[in-house]
């Protein structure tokens, strides 16, 4: 992966390592819980689980913390654990057309089958400091969780009142609720994590189903009107890029292998650079869902069929984009949208968006740099770019001192032939000297 390949001065190193240690603790005595990091930075856990190619949060949270939170020595720290792991199964394909949807919008139509769903996110809020976030304790959150779950369920809010414990004279609600927690410490987390499972259920179900929330896609519906292409589905074993050299032209498994493990920053400048007119590709989101997919693996002793049994293992959370690009003749000289395609762990829309822009952009010709695959995909790696530019600040003695030879050999012959010709331009003593009067 990166240049770690140093030695010498053991003892130094290992002093600079407690050393950073030091400088991680010793300004506050307050430790941040992995899950606190883990839950509350989730976008940032995102992020690392996504350029670090391991969907473990857990873990994520765990190198945010080593890393000082730094996201590159994060996503390297990710890397390299994910390389010590045994490969035990292949999942099953997954259809992200079938995830459990929390957030589902599309910028190209207003009315879109199930309508616009906002889900969690930023986009609408004013960018503006909450200094209340200052002084947010243990008790500021549980309020505003149980005041949010209440309030956005009828049905969890009935639930919660049935249970309620009968409020004792003269204290109030809180003080009633308090005192449940001392006799029964476990019963206010219980009750919070049942008014969140019914909140959650009624969100992703709908009320009064079992069946998950999904939508039709707005790609499919365009393929029904013939406005686009349809995808051959073909039976290739697709390219593994943690096991194969990356090698050029890169077949299309390899392109979104290593852009779904892209820096996020990286992408979203190169994909900026073609939306400005360095490029050929400037979109519209045809849909942008993020949800949870379930994840299977074939029964064990199975042949792999598609007939056998397969065991469910757990679900990930996707972002997945589908970008509407401009239009095309096709072989049979009918004029459909072009598809632009992007899929990343966790809530990555940034990235996801930036994914479908190169990825569409990489199958254009042209002399912008998005659109040159080799330089693209070999310069959007985090750990391979920030590497070998952090590795910069490793010993280059015996680099520097050849380059020091080499310029102090070039000064020296530059010199002499200077040197020669002041003397031949120096006038000679001997000549006669004009008489003065």
């Amino acid at each position: 992966m990166a240049y770690v390949a140093v030695t010498g001065g053991q003892k130094a190193i290992e002093q600079a390592d407690l050393l950073t240690q030091y400088y991680r603790l010793k300004d506050s005595n307050a430790p941040i819980a992995v899950n606190a990091i883990e839950k509350q930075l989730r976008l940032l856990v995102d992020r690392i689980m996504s350029e670090g190619g391991l969907y473990a949060p857990e873990h994520a949270a765990v190198a945010l913390k080593q890393a000082e939170g730094d996201p590159s020595e994060a996503a390297f720290l990710i890397r390299a654990y994910r390389s010590t792991l045994p490969r035990n199964h292949y999942s099953q394909v997954i259809e992200p057309a079938g995830m459990r949807i929390i957030r589902r919008i599309s910028s190209s139509f207003r009315d879109i089958p199930g309508g616009q769903l906002l889900g969690p996110t930023y986009d609408y809020t004013h960018r503006m400091l909450k200094f209340s976030l200052r002084g947010e304790d243990e008790r500021a959150i549980e309020e505003f969780v149980d005041t949010y779950l209440r309030d956005a369920d009828p049905e969890a809010q009935s639930v919660a009142n049935d249970r309620a414990v009968e409020k004792p004279a003269g204290e109030n609600n809180h003080e009633a609720s308090e005192l449940l927690r001392e006799n029964n410490p476990a019963a206010g987390e219980t009750n919070r994590e049942n008014d969140r499972a019914a909140l959650e259920s009624t969100q992703e179900n709908g009320p009064q189903t079992g069946a998950p929330l999904t939508f039709v896609k707005v790609a499919d519906l365009l393929r029904e009107q013939g406005l686009m292409g349809r995808t051959e589905r073909k039976e290739i074993e697709p390219y593994d890029i943690t096991r194969e050299k990356l090698t050029f032209p890169a077949p299309r498994s390899a392109r979104l292998q290593t852009l779904t493990r892209g820096e996020t920053g990286a992408m979203t400048a190169l994909a900026y650079s073609s939306m400005r007119g360095y490029g050929a590709v400037h979109p519209t989101i045809g849909e942008l869902r993020v949800g949870y997919a379930p994840v299977y693996v074939p029964y064990p002793g199975g042949d792999g069929g598609a007939d056998d049994d397969a065991l469910y293992i757990g679900e990930v959370m996707l972002t997945e984009v589908e970008s509407i690009n401009s239009f095309t003749q096709n072989q049979a000289g009918k004029i459909e949208f072009l598809l632009g395609y992007g899929l990343c762990f966790g809530q990555n829309e940034l990235k996801a968006i930036a994914m479908s822009i190169l990825e569409r952009s990489l199958e254009t010709t042209g002399p912008a740099p998005a659109q040159d695959e080799e330089f693209v995909l070999l310069h959007i790696d985090s750990v391979e770019s920030n590497g070998f530019v952090s590795h910069l600040k490793l010993p280059h003695y015996i680099t520097f001192q050849s380059s020091l030879d080499r310029i102090r050999d070039t000064q020296a012959r530059t010199a002499q032939p200077k040197e020669e010709q002041k003397k031949e331009a120096a006038p000679d003593e001997t000549q006669l000297q004009p008489a003065r009067v």
